[in-house]
């Protein structure tokens, strides 16, 4: 294991910056995630690091060693790309063994440690199959299987899992978890899948335009984005953003308000007849019918933290146990969207009205020139 350190790295292509000023630090042993758009330099980091690329400024660091002029193969480290470039003429066994034999390790080692990765990958019985003879999953733990036996100080995967259908990816997403928490090697692994950062990662790197948005545990980052960038990125359903007024202590939806707490009014005062945007998340809105209000609407302790907006149904989308709500909001742009859930039994159809409550404890409020978020 080591730790790998990214100081001030910025890679040009011409007048372009792929990526600028990534500075930062992976302990040893941990899981990190790359996740962003694509285009957001993520692949690019991972060959930087692997030395399939090189830095137009910056140092990269492996342990405490200065990389920049290492080539690839000397760094000691392994890599799994997307496509898993299996050799199509060998074996499970043999491409299991090529680096190894690269290395010129002694034959009785090599078998050895073909069957102990074999086993824990579960491909034991596949050794002498051919990749053409194999699904995609069992591929994919082919390929992972000839980076795991090299014992690298570093494991780099390029978005490993892209091509497979949704339910072997979940089973392989489970695997690679649990394969690291056995190895214990540090991992770096890019993905534009927020669901893979949110379930593998110890730290997530969200990235944008080449350049580091957030840096933090999962949960944090979902829970405190930096911007609103952070903030639509990681969540399905996306965040909901909500262009408001802010003036008289109240946020104007149109001709639609909502009142803001005394600790925030105070907070918000320069901002007084200044264009704001609310983030609220889906699941910290709940709705009621606006023909019978008193059904599921929240109790008078709930809604001292909550206030009401009126809006109109424009799409329903059952999602199994549950249904996302799509609307948008009345009395204001007619643009302005609003996105909800509710249970699988709920029945609205386009053009129904109903009233949703907001939970203000749980609202954000992002500059919309600069996309940072105000307050903590």
């Amino acid at each position: 294991m080591a730790t790998v350190h990214l100081d001030q790295i910025t890679r040009q292509y011409g007048p372009v910056k792929a990526v600028e000023d990534i500075t930062f630090k992976i302990p040893e042993g941990e899981f990190w995630v790359f996740v962003g758009p694509s285009g957001c330099g993520k692949s690019t980091i991972l060959r930087i690091i692997a030395g399939l690329e090189t830095a137009s400024s910056g140092n990269v660091y492996i342990g405490n060693r200065l990389v920049n002029a290492v080539p690839a193969r000397q760094r000691d480290v392994a890599m799994v790309f997307q496509n898993y470039a299996l050799y199509p003429h060998m074996t499970v066994a043999e491409n299991l063994a090529f680096g190894l034999r690269m290395r010129q390790a002694n034959p009785s080692t090599i078998q050895t440690q073909i069957d102990q990765v074999a086993r824990s990958l579960a491909i034991d019985h596949l050794l002498n199959r051919k990749p053409k003879q194999l699904s995609g999953g069992q591929q994919q733990r082919v390929a992972l299987g000839r980076a795991i036996i090299r014992q690298p100080q570093v494991f780099l995967l390029d978005e490993p899992l892209s091509n497979l259908d949704a339910q072997l990816r979940d089973d392989t997403r489970a695997e690679l978890k649990q394969l690291h928490q056995r190895l214990g090697i540090t991992t770096v692994y890019v993905t534009h899948d927020q669901v893979e950062a949110m379930t593998l990662a110890d730290q997530i790197v969200v990235l944008d335009r080449g350049r580091v948005q957030q840096i933090g545990p999962p949960q944090t980052v979902y829970a405190q984005p930096a911007n609103q960038m952070v903030a639509r990125f990681l969540g399905n359903p996306a965040m909901n953003l909500l262009p408001a007024v802010y003036g008289n202590s109240l946020f104007w939806l149109g001709q639609q308000s909502l009142s803001c707490s005394v600790d925030l009014q105070d907070q918000l005062h320069p901002y007084e007849g200044q264009h704001l945007n609310l983030g609220i998340r889906p699941e910290h809105i709940t709705w009621v019918p606006a023909e019978n209000p008193s059904e599921n609407i929240p109790t008078a302790a709930q809604l001292l933290n909550h206030a009401p907006l009126k809006v109109e149904v424009d799409l329903m989308e059952p999602l199994g146990r549950e249904v996302l709500i799509r609307a948008h909001l009345l009395e204001a742009n007619s643009s302005t969207l609003i996105q909800f859930q509710g249970p699988a039994e709920a029945q609205f159809q386009p053009g129904d009205r109903i009233i949703v409550h907001l939970d203000l404890a749980r609202l954000f409020v992002f500059d919309p020139q600069t996309g940072i978020g105000l307050f903590d």
